[in-house]
């Protein structure tokens, strides 16, 4: 079986950068597993793994195979085994999340993506704080992002929500859809152009796998309604890109419990604090007590959202600590308080101090 990968998003940039691994074939990762990947080549479907090599020069799990990548392979089928990864040719985006638990390994989410579906439901999981958090990481992803609002038949005052979500955007488009109308996701098919990639995120349950199954036109992933507490059921487990008819492609992702935010871009995603700041005196002006704070005037005059100011400085301070464990967390606090009068050493001894008061 032949098969055009140029439909696979492979460009003729990606097959210069190829012709630089000799005896090597190129195919993109479809499906990421455990233990190995599915990498689409011109010769049909293979099993992809790492080579012993590869294990052992990279040290990051972001430089692992994601899927969207585009790999170099010993093989283009599988009729000798599993074939052997050996090179990843390099990313024009990523999208990434810290690794569960305290280690600040990253992973790639979706990679070589055009435009990143934000996948929100207008139900009781509705949440602007959510959303913030959500765009700050696709923006820094190099990707579009498109705010697609899901389960429109839900929403009781759409006009409201759409006015309340204008502050957030930062230039981001937004979309409505919903299963329940024929032409429900007919706003979203200017985005999938041949070749053209796009990535959904979002809480588990917003939606995201109903509206592939629409787009692909064809139920192929499962589904579930929404519980009675109103929140989604998890039901993607595995990230995949899937052809759709269109000639695009498009990145299933599990919902996310959690959502590290080292790569935040915190700039991008509150742009209108970043602008406002701008106009204050002082150039390293926290935004609290000084004098002619231009954010802290707009709050006063109703341009800003106090809660967006408390999710910007909510953010940025999980942007600092996010990965530390609980030690580290408290270095960097420490080091913060006493920053003015010499930092940790200060900090030491005030802790030395206390203790001995303590003990007396």
């Amino acid at each position: 079986m032949s098969i055009d990968i140029s439909k696979f998003g492979f460009t003729e940039n990606l097959k210069e950068q190829s012709a630089l691994y000799p005896g090597l074939f190129p195919g993109r990762v479809i499906s990421q597993h455990k233990h190995f990947c599915r990498v689409v080549t011109e010769k049909g479907e293979v099993n992809g793994v790492v080579s012993g090599r590869f294990r052992f020069e990279v040290h990051s799990t972001r430089n692992y195979p994601a899927v969207g990548d585009f790999v170099m392979l010993d093989r283009e089928c599988d009729d000798g085994g599993d074939a052997i990864i050996h090179a990843i040719l390099p990313r024009k985006t990523a999208f990434i999340r810290k690794a569960a638990g305290t280690s600040r390994q990253e992973q790639v989410v979706a990679s070589n993506i055009d435009t990143v579906f934000v996948c929100m439901s207008l139900n009781n999981d509705y949440n602007l704080r959510r959303l913030e958090r959500y765009l700050g990481v696709a923006w820094d992803s190099g990707a579009t992002p498109v705010v697609v609002l899901t389960k429109a038949d839900l929403c009781q005052d759409l006009p409201s929500v759409l006015s309340e979500l204008k502050p957030v955007l930062s230039g981001a488009e937004v979309l409505v859809t919903s299963s329940l109308m024929e032409d429900g996701y007919e706003s979203v098919k200017k985005y999938l152009a041949p070749g053209m990639t796009v990535a959904l995120i979002g809480s588990s349950g917003v939606g995201k796998s109903t509206l592939i199954n629409r787009l692909l036109g064809v139920e192929i992933l499962l589904t579930q309604g929404i519980r009675d507490d109103h929140k989604g059921r998890h039901t993607t487990t595995v990230r995949e890109l899937m052809l759709l008819p269109s000639g695009a492609m498009v990145i299933d992702t599990p919902g996310m419990k959690e959502l590290g935010i080292d790569g935040v871009d915190l700039a991008r995603a509150f742009s209108d604090i970043e602008e406002l700041a701008n106009g204050c005196r002082f150039r390293d002006c926290s935004h609290g007590d000084e004098p002619h704070c231009a954010v802290q005037k707009a709050i006063a005059d109703g341009i800003l959202s106090a809660d967006r100011f408390a999710s910007y400085l909510k953010l940025k301070k999980e942007a600092r600590y996010d990965g530390l464990n609980p030690r580290q967390v408290e270095t960097e606090k420490m080091s913060s308080m006493f920053k003015d009068v010499g930092g940790m050493k200060n900090a030491r001894k005030f802790a030395k101090a206390k203790n001995r008061s303590k003990g007396r």
